[in-house]
């Protein structure tokens, strides 16, 4: 990425320091990224693509050609075509009860979740197909929680599109969640809906419309947490902790620290770590939200005592662990600990491997971990091979 942003920065006549008072971060950081001895963050990326006038791919290098025989961007060609059908129901197509068409979006949820992309990208297009048709066909509260499905559905084609970088596709995808969540006349499954929108203003770099968004979610549930439910809790929980990424991404520890402890109440309450409309909330997501937050406010100590301290439990949804590992990875090589970058990378390989693969983030910390070293290891040739990079 340090090349690409290199590339496009002297296309535009900008010197590093003029780059960085726009992005802004320090000069220093640049000219590190540039020549790959530091690893470019998510937030430095997004800030560069915005100030350099270039689409974000284009620094990430996404789609990335898949060493597994392109085995999940395979699968994208039919799930844009049921993406744009979603008005031209099957009219001649037996549709299933919605407790069958049910048991089978649990099934893509429980693929999503295990970051088995392949699978899932060749089970949606049918699927979304057939709830189409479902949700046309339908009348009532039977409509309503039919389009609940959908929005399930449509979300798991927002994480096939962010896994191999099709940020086009996200965004269109993006829109169909919320048309879903809108006609399923659950509140919370909106509010839930605008959390995940908010992902697109990360890719944006623009964080303040990012809190705006999410500061109406929260104004809309209210922050009384005694008097909510399970369900409202872990939507209430969720926004907190995106609302700290946001924070930290602009470099506001004060602020992400304090949506961070709200959040922790939040799980305190509720007790354990649940799975409402896929928001894996709970204790643990809270962790893994601090040390995400670490990583960006370049706070070593802290990473260091939550890499440490922190036991993932073996509930915990392998996409989760793998977010984990991979900001793990990338604190330790911020503070100069090779072994355990890899190690946290190896980790993320081993629970979520088709998420590792295309994530930007791995490739970064891995380019400039290679680079760092000054002899070849087995183990970092090994890695190297598997992720499709020389």
């Amino acid at each position: 990425m340090g090349r690409r942003i290199a590339r496009a920065r002297k296309a535009r006549g900008l010197t590093q320091l003029q780059l960085a008072q726009r992005i802004p971060c320090s000069k220093s950081l640049i000219a590190q990224v540039e020549r790959g001895h530091k690893p470019a963050t998510p937030s430095l990326t997004a800030g560069a693509a915005r100030t350099l006038g270039v689409r974000l791919e284009q620094l990430t290098g996404q789609p990335y050609e898949d060493p597994q025989r392109g085995r999940v961007h395979a699968t994208v060609p039919d799930i844009q075509t049921a993406m744009l059908s979603w008005d031209l129901p099957e009219e001649d197509v037996p549709v299933r009860s919605r407790a069958q068409l049910a048991a089978d979006v649990a099934r893509a949820s429980a693929l999503g979740r295990a970051g088995r992309y392949a699978t899932l990208g060749r089970m949606l297009p049918p699927l979304l197909d057939e709830l189409s048709s479902a949700c046309h066909a339908a009348a009532g509260t039977e409509r309503e929680r039919l389009f609940g499905l959908l929005a399930e559905v449509y979300s798991g084609v927002t994480a096939i599109a962010y896994t191999v970088g099709l940020f086009d596709l996200r965004s269109q995808a993006m829109d169909r969640v919320q048309w879903a969540a809108r006609e399923s006349a659950d509140p919370l499954r909106v509010g839930r809906t605008q959390w995940q929108r908010a992902t697109l203003f990360f890719q944006a770099a623009a964080y303040d419309r990012g809190v705006r968004l999410l500061d109406r979610v929260r104004h809309d549930l209210g922050e009384d947490i005694a008097r909510m439910d399970a369900r409202a809790l872990s939507v209430h929980g969720a926004v907190h902790l995106r609302s700290a990424m946001f924070a930290a991404r602009a470099g506001n520890a004060g602020e992400a620290h304090a949506h961070l402890n709200a959040a922790t109440d939040a799980a305190r309450l509720l007790g354990r770590d649940a799975n409402h409309y896929g928001l894996e909330f709970g204790p643990t997501n809270v962790a893994m939200h601090r040390l995400g937050a670490a990583v960006e406010l370049h706070e070593g100590l802290e990473i260091a005592r939550l890499t440490r301290h922190t036991r993932l439990p073996t509930t915990v949804a392998p996409v989760r662990a793998g977010h984990w590992y991979m900001d793990a990875a990338k604190g330790w090589l911020d503070f100069g600990n090779r072994e355990k970058a890899l190690t946290a990378l190896q980790a993320a390989r081993k629970v979520a491997p088709e998420q590792t693969r295309n994530h930007p983030q791995v490739r970064e910390t891995f380019l400039t971990l290679m680079q760092q070293e000054r002899r070849t290891k087995e183990s970092l040739s090994g890695f190297a091979a598997w992720l499709g990079v020389t």
